[in-house]
């Protein structure tokens, strides 16, 4: 499994020439990034980390789905530490599903025909400016097989197409459905006012001294000149990254929508005289220092069903998806021998 393709991006690689480059499959023209996303040699590579059936899972496979699941890694150097035990789970998870599902259509003696197959290496190898970078990938993946590169690519079409018939058609909406969920469930679509916003935050120790507090304060005056200059919430997103102390910056600093009887009124009075893209100045939060950035100020009411009518659609659907994958899963796994090490 040296050239596992996560079933998710295969189908999706155009997205890289986008600027998002994806773990498993990045052309080697990005090769910093590649090392970054690669377990550090071939012992480490070729670590067993489950036995599913006897099929063995490693680490470089496990490394691949990770960065799948956290699209930011290579933003972060890697996997956030605080964020890296959940996330290691959720991949073994999904990646003892995957095998699991692949499992299923051999039994099945499932098959993909010939020209799709085609097309979907054509497609595989458009995603490569000079044949010199795709074979530097088959080299690097797949041994310099393309036999094995023709082998992952229709284990991955073989669990998309067997997810399609047995989570993705299933999952479908009747027609009516979304109408009626909103009328029987009025409570959810009240909503108080609220804030969008991002942060970035210093946070002196827990009983800092005064000399301490005065360094925050100072460092915080800093910030605050390098947060004003930032021009979009990219830019704010970016600079909370590399220093916020706060655990949003993760999230390029990003609150969602926090209801205005949650937040410290120095916050609050800070936004109500903002407007989207404002910066604030330096909000001391008793021994805490933070600089806001305003997205959105949303007045307290009632959504109309026009308008929550796509996004109501499309979190059913994936409620539906959810509740047949998670299914499915403990069918697999019945009388599967699974072994995570």
């Amino acid at each position: 499994m040296k050239c596992k393709l996560p079933i998710r991006e295969f189908l999706l690689l155009a997205i890289a020439a986008a600027g998002i480059q994806l773990a498993a499959l990045a052309p080697a023209a990005s090769a910093q990034s590649s090392a970054q996303a690669a377990p550090a040699g071939p012992a480490i590579a070729a670590k067993p980390v489950a036995l599913v059936n006897g099929a063995v899972l490693t680490e470089a496979d496990l490394v691949r789905e990770e960065y799948a699941i956290f699209p930011y890694a290579r933003q972060h150097n890697g996997i956030p530490k605080e964020l890296a035990p959940q996330i290691r789970a959720g991949a073994l998870k999904m990646l003892i599903f995957e095998e699991l599902v692949y499992q299923e259509t051999l039994r099945r003696k499932m098959v993909v025909p010939a020209a799709k197959m085609q097309n979907a290496e054509a497609d595989f190898r458009k995603q490569f400016a000079t044949p010199d970078q795709f074979n530097a990938f088959l080299q690097a993946e797949c041994g310099g097989s393309r036999q094995v590169l023709r082998d992952k690519i229709r284990r991955s079409l073989l669990i998309d197409g067997f997810l399609r018939a047995e989570v993705e058609n299933r999952s479908v909406l009747s027609p009516g459905e979304a109408r009626a969920y909103y009328d029987n469930n009025p409570v959810r679509f009240q909503h108080p006012e609220s804030f969008t916003f991002q942060t970035i935050s210093v946070l002196p120790p827990a009983n800092a001294t005064a000399a301490q507090l005065k360094e925050g304060r100072a460092r915080a005056e800093k910030d605050l000149r390098e947060a004003k200059a930032t021009k979009t919430a990219i830019d704010f997103g970016l600079l909370a990254e590399k220093i916020s102390d706060d655990d949003y910056r993760v999230m390029m600093g990003q609150h969602k929508p926090v209801p205005i009887d949650q937040l410290a009124p120095q916050v609050v009075k800070a936004m109500l005289a903002m407007k989207p893209g404002d910066v604030s100045d330096v909000i001391q939060i008793e021994q805490a220092y933070t600089i806001v950035r305003l997205d959105e100020h949303t007045p307290a009411g009632e959504a109309k069903f026009e308008d929550v009518k796509a996004q109501l659609e499309k979190d059913l659907q994936q409620n539906k998806k959810n509740q047949l994958q998670a299914a499915l899963d403990k069918k697999l796994r019945q009388n599967a021998k699974i072994e995570e090490m």
